[in-house]
């Protein structure tokens, strides 16, 4: 849907209408690109009325927007957008895709393109070169030899830099100034003194110059782009969880397949063994046995009676439930998780760039220096064709390449670093906030721990008696005993009782595997998850298990301490064993039974006390958590909404990857900084130079490449440091 279209449109059927009154409406923004256009945008749409708040989410372009007034009109959301310079249409995920897909394409053709027309550009532009060396062409081959790179040169230009062309636009059309503007005006120009040259017979063209500048801004442009593009939506990866049908049954007893969005309170509602809860649901009929594990990190599966709550998400690994729906699916648990993670996103986003900064001063100063060029040249005698000359020598010479490719360069180079390390980098603002951490969070299982329970101080004659049984069910801590006893004869006449255990035939003598009381002990000791096997009149054997930790783990605890990180252990799962866990790899600080709110607001409260918090976790209980902190990184084996969730993804089983990353990225802070002072040093030395007439535009493109060159050799250092 085009702008034009959009507003014409009837936007209203997009405004959602909530029970209690309120509405909100998500818009699809495009053109947005770092802290200050989104603060513009949320600013500007918040002071309409009938607007409650406005969020914009930079990585998705979506723009959520609260409606306190039922009679907003949207299409004045949309047509103030638009005079900011932010086309907008109604949001759709596989449109925000699509568009993003778009701009990659867009950006590597430009690229592809730039690059084309810079190398064959150079090739009529390298013989006018030789007049530098007292090798003087004729006038006729010169002439022809500046026609033929305007030939190359000035197509390509003009179509690998509509980019900054369509982007400068829409900025001034708003009544504003980004960094496209003196690059869009710097290459205009350019080529307009190239084309009156040539025309004029005169002694230089610059359209190689033109082209080479675009083909170096491309390259910052679509690393970047690259970088953003890694950084998927975490909320949807999570809501994809939930089936897209349920099996509903209607007041006649009779069961149908209705969308998850048409389920509402009070619907029964039908579970198979193997799915996942769709709903926050009361049990009704049948015994629930729920690995809760993405939702709290309790290792354990939870055993559900009639009338309890059965949250959304969880895994039923019983027999067939019927469950009362308590809510529809944009008020489940995992929605009210994916809400939390969708605003640790937003909050995160508004985290401004060591390149937004640097921006933020580059544009007004440039602006400033060229126009002083040409109006001060003009006035103390210069004739309008050498002052116009300076002023574009001004502009080629501080085009913002170096400082463009300041830190992408970094980034990409620190990235190809960690690769190869272990550690996936996914957001470009990732390194610089993981360089910025002062505090690490862990989730206890599957991030300290291996993840898996292990049978411990049980004899090998005990396990392999009660193996048989193992070997005939998916219980976790069955599977445990299985591992540990080998191959082997699997029980006969198994029989699986819900929540309790399992019974079969061992040798002709039946045996029981499972809890307690379902073996036949009355006395339970909770110290640590367990399980009971007997045969059916012997003696009665407790089978103890427990999540060992990472053979790293207690060596990357020390070495974040050695890096002058403070260290504490957030968990889902009980406390006696989060407790053994964090005393085994030194970490004093440790809470447990926390919900996945829980840890997001344990990370909001470090947060607000000036922490910057690394977090570390795996689980769907540490998605909204790993949004929320200043840096996020999980595990390889998490779930892929966590992975969307963070920074970094482990990408080996090796704990102290997580050292290697800070390291890294506290490394590529420094180079990017470096870089940012010598670009800070070279506009103050060729700024002046070409202000007063020493620096033409071709020694302007040269020394601009040089510094771009600089900039990224100072980038690639990052590959052997230590």
């Amino acid at each position: 849907m085009t702008l034009d279209s959009a507003i014409g449109r009837d936007m209203s059927a997009f405004v959602r209408r909530r029970d209690d009154g309120r509405a909100s409406l998500d818009l699809l923004v495009t053109g947005a690109r770092c802290a200050g256009c989104m603060s513009k945008i949320e600013r500007a749409v918040s002071a309409l009325p009938g607007v409650g708040s406005a969020r914009l989410n930079l990585s998705t372009g979506r723009l959520a927007i609260e409606v306190s007034d039922r009679a907003i009109d949207p299409d004045t959301v949309i047509r103030t957008l638009a005079g900011l310079g932010y086309p907008a249409t109604a949001y759709d995920p596989g449109a925000a895709l699509q568009q993003r897909d778009r701009e990659g394409r867009k950006l590597i053709l430009a690229l592809a393109v730039a690059g084309f027309g810079a190398m064959n550009a150079m090739m009529f532009s390298v013989p006018l070169w030789a007049g530098l060396f007292d090798q003087e062409l004729g006038p006729a081959t010169r002439t022809m030899m500046m026609w033929m790179s305007a030939a190359v040169g000035a197509p390509c230009a003009i179509f690998a830099g509509m980019t900054f062309f369509e982007s400068a636009w829409r900025s001034l059309r708003a009544g504003r100034a980004n960094m496209d503007v003196p690059i869009s005006v710097g290459v205009i120009l350019t080529l307009a003194i190239s084309f009156s040259e040539t025309i004029l017979n005169g002694r230089d063209a610059y359209f190689d110059a033109a082209v080479s500048l675009l083909f170096l801004l491309l390259i910052g442009r679509w690393l970047d782009h690259r970088l953003k593009a890694s950084a998927r939506s975490a909320a949807g990866d999570l809501l994809a969880l939930q089936a897209p049908t349920v099996c509903v049954i209607d007041s006649a007893g009779r069961a149908r397949s209705v969308p998850l969005g048409d389920v509402a309170s009070g619907d029964r509602i039908r579970v198979r063994p193997g799915d996942r809860i769709p709903v926050d649901a009361i049990l009704e009929d049948g015994i629930a046995v729920l690995d809760n594990s993405l939702l709290t990190g309790e290792s354990a599966p939870e055993r559900i009676a009639r009338g309890q709550l059965c949250r959304a998400g969880a895994v039923n690994l019983s027999g067939l439930l019927t469950l009362r729906a308590e809510a529809g699916s944009e008020d489940s648990t995992l929605a009210e998780i994916a809400r939390l993670i969708d605003a640790g996103a937003q909050s995160r986003s508004r985290y401004v760039r060591l390149a937004d900064r640097a921006a933020a001063l580059y544009v007004p100063v440039v602006h400033a220096a060229a126009l002083l060029t040409f109006g001060g040249g003009w006035a103390l005698g210069l004739d309008p064709r050498e002052a116009l000359i300076r002023a574009v020598a001004v502009l080629i010479v501080t085009c913002p390449c170096a400082l463009g490719l300041a830190v992408p360069a970094v980034q990409i180079v620190a990235s190809a670093r960690l690769f190869r390390r272990g550690v996936l980098v996914k957001s470009g603002a990732a390194l610089e906030r993981l360089a910025e951490v002062d505090h690490v969070v862990f989730d206890k299982t599957g991030v300290l721990t291996e993840g898996r329970p292990v049978l411990i101080e049980t004899s090998p004659v005990v396990v392999s008696m009660a193996a048989p049984l193992a070997r005939a069910t998916n219980h976790p801590m069955a599977r445990a005993v299985a591992r540990a006893a080998g191959d082997g004869p699997v029980a006969t006449d198994v029989v699986e009782h819900a929540g309790l255990g399992v019974e079969g035939l061992i040798d002709g003598q039946r045996a029981r595997l499972g809890r307690a009381a379902f073996v036949g002990v009355s006395t339970l000791r909770a110290a640590e998850t367990e399980l009971w096997f007997g045969f059916e009149d012997g003696p009665k054997v407790r089978l103890r298990f427990s999540d060992s930790p990472r053979p790293d783990a207690a060596k990357t605890v020390a070495a974040l301490r050695a890096l002058g990180l403070s260290v504490e252990i957030l968990s889902g799962d009980q406390a006696s064993v989060v407790e053994t866990v964090a005393h085994s790899v030194g970490i004093s600080a440790w809470r447990s039974g926390l919900l996945p709110d829980d840890k997001a607001e344990a990370i909001d409260r470090l947060a607000a006390g000036g922490r910057k918090v690394l977090m570390v976790g795996d689980g769907l209980n540490d998605a909204a958590a790993l949004a929320r902190a200043h840096a996020a990184i999980a595990p390889g084996s998490a779930i892929e909404a966590s992975q969307n969730a963070a920074d970094l993804v482990l990408t080996q089983d090796s704990l102290m990857a997580v050292v290697e990353a800070i390291t890294v990225a506290r490394s590529a802070r420094r180079r990017a900084l470096e870089n940012f002072g010598f670009a800070a040093l070279y506009n103050l030395v060729a700024a002046p130079a070409a202000m007063l007439g020493l620096v033409n535009p071709f020694i302007a493109a040269l020394a601009m490449s040089g510094s771009s060159l600089v900039v990224t050799l100072n980038a690639l250092r990052l590959r052997g440091a230590r």
